[in-house]
């Protein structure tokens, strides 16, 4: 990791010092705690519309709750979908930049507070393929269109992020071979860093069904991404698939945000099951254990779990 062209950037100095990160959790179960209906097919996304106070309040819930890096509200902020919703192509492009912006607001406001905290640092989200169509197939991942749909589509979403002051891009919860290859391409020409996570079925493949190596093993010689990892699956796979991808990739650093283990059901877009803060506060110090530098949570993770999280790492 000397060697890589990142060295004098701040986030890739924290992690190779040996530091672990710290992550926020899900966007969506925030907001909703905070009384805002995200039954809409922008989820979150739309309330970068309608409501853009909500998200930097959602961000300082977690800041507050010990996140050391805020993952801002573009997974769903897409060009075609924001132009669904009635915007231009130049007004949807500003609304997703502004989501950078929101989570940099927050940590202005939290370092006021904070003077003697390190600065937290912003993850650019960018969703899968399947975030834009809102039918929940980024579980999945069969999307049936073809490399081209997918290289413009995230081409896009790329252009716009990387015009921003983001320490890095958040490649999350992809779900298929065939994205993870059109991302590596993109990410190769790129000179701000980016984790790539996927998200997992059970302990071995990808929501397509590839094993978790032959994806991870793609990108063994890039640069970019400088972490790989998994997000929005449950946590009881996290501990054998951090073990997998660390033995076909022993130089990238790992990163994992889980669910809290509930089934999502896109159809009735409702969540079914449990899962206490205090249970993620102890698996979160196997994930340390098993060879993750990046923690956090995904889908139903809350500030409280993060603070769990954040209590166990302190103790550590």
């Amino acid at each position: 990791m000397n060697s890589s062209p990142f060295n004098k950037l701040r986030i890739f100095n924290f992690l190779n010092e040996g530091k672990k990160l710290l992550l926020d959790g899900g966007m969506s179960n925030q907001l909703e705690s905070q009384g805002h209906d995200l039954n809409d097919d922008l989820w979150s996304a739309h309330l970068l519309l309608s409501h853009s106070r909500a998200i930097v309040e959602a961000h300082l819930h977690y800041l507050n709750a010990g996140a050391q890096c805020l993952i801002t509200a573009s997974y769903q902020a897409t060009v075609s979908g924001l132009i669904q919703s009635g915007l231009n192509e130049q007004q949807a492009g500003d609304l997703i930049i502004s989501s950078v912006l929101l989570a940099q607001q927050a940590i202005d406001e939290f370092m006021l507070n904070n003077p003697n905290t390190e600065r937290p640092f912003v993850a650019a989200s960018i969703g899968p393929y399947g975030a834009s169509l809102a039918d929940g197939s980024e579980y999945h991942g069969n999307y049936g269109v073809d490399d081209d749909v997918l290289r413009t589509h995230h081409q896009a979403q790329i252009t716009l992020l990387a015009q921003t002051n983001a320490d890095l891009f958040a490649c999350e919860t992809i779900p298929s071979l065939q994205e993870a290859r059109i991302l590596k391409k993109l990410l190769e020409k790129q000179i701000k860093p980016a984790w790539l996570s996927f998200s997992c079925k059970n302990g071995q493949q990808l929501n397509d069904g590839t094993p978790i190596e032959k994806c991870v093993e793609e990108f063994n010689q890039s640069v970019n991404p400088i972490a790989l990892g998994i997000n929005c699956t449950n946590p009881k796979y996290v501990i054998e698939l951090i073990k997998r991808i660390k033995f076909t990739c022993p130089e990238k650093f790992i990163v994992v945000y889980p669910n809290s283990g509930e089934d999502y059901d896109p159809i009735n877009k409702a969540w079914h099951g449990t899962a206490s803060p205090n249970e993620c506060g102890h698996a979160s110090m196997s994930w340390l254990n098993a060879g993750a530098n990046i923690i956090g949570g995904c889908c139903r993770m809350g500030p409280q779990h993060i603070s769990s999280i954040r209590k166990a790492m302190n103790r550590k």
